[in-house]
């Protein structure tokens, strides 16, 4: 008991780790101080380019799932695992190291459900491209994917455990996009035009 309660709150302090805000002082700016606001991969790349939100996406995805396979090696029953994943995804949107605020979590559930089932992330990764292709609104994208989520669980047949944690997220994760929510019902959210670099820029 003892040992599970130190893995959920392990996961929640990787999960806190603020990978934009890293990313974004390594190389020269806040994300919090331009554009949304937010430390995610999309605002980071609007203000840094595309290879700062590659390494952002990449290490907000591995503190999704580095404590999801940590606590699957250790045998640890599903129900663990899944508060583990939980404890990681609280952390992401609620960081410790950030006056508890943070990003929308998108990236660090891709990184939690490839941990658990990666035919999860394809079902999600497949309506996120479709969504995004066609409006080319990462919000709207992101949303889309959180929705497919639970219903692509319950019909994997995943343990009951998986699929209240896929219904939570799914719940956290609309709620932290509810103010993109208001703007697309306004006709106001932006389309996704990453930075450009400068060589592109010359």
């Amino acid at each position: 008991m003892i040992t599970e309660a130190l893995l959920i709150i392990g996961a929640y302090i990787v999960g806190s780790i603020p990978t934009g805000v890293i990313i974004g002082r390594i190389r020269g700016f806040d994300p919090r101080e331009v554009g949304s606001g937010n430390i995610g991969t999309s605002n980071v790349a609007r203000a840094g380019g595309s290879s700062a939100a590659v390494m952002t996406l990449i290490g907000d995805a591995l503190k999704g799932a580095i404590p999801v396979i940590v606590a699957r090696s250790a045998g640890c029953p599903v129900a663990t695992v899944a508060w583990t994943a939980l404890a990681a995804f609280v952390g992401s949107i609620c960081s410790v190291f950030l006056g508890f605020r943070g990003g929308k979590g998108v990236a660090c559930a891709l990184g939690i459900w490839l941990a658990i089932s990666p035919m999860v992330i394809l079902v999600a990764i497949a309506v996120f491209g479709i969504v995004f292709a066609i409006s080319r609104i990462m919000s709207l994208a992101s949303i889309g994917a959180a929705i497919a989520l639970p219903p692509t669980v319950a019909a994997l047949g995943l343990p009951h455990h998986y699929l209240l944690l896929a219904i939570l997220m799914t719940a956290l994760v609309l709620l932290r996009h509810r103010e993109n929510i208001q703007r697309l019902s306004r006709g106001e959210e932006q389309r996704f035009q990453p930075k450009r670099s400068d060589s592109a820029a010359s």
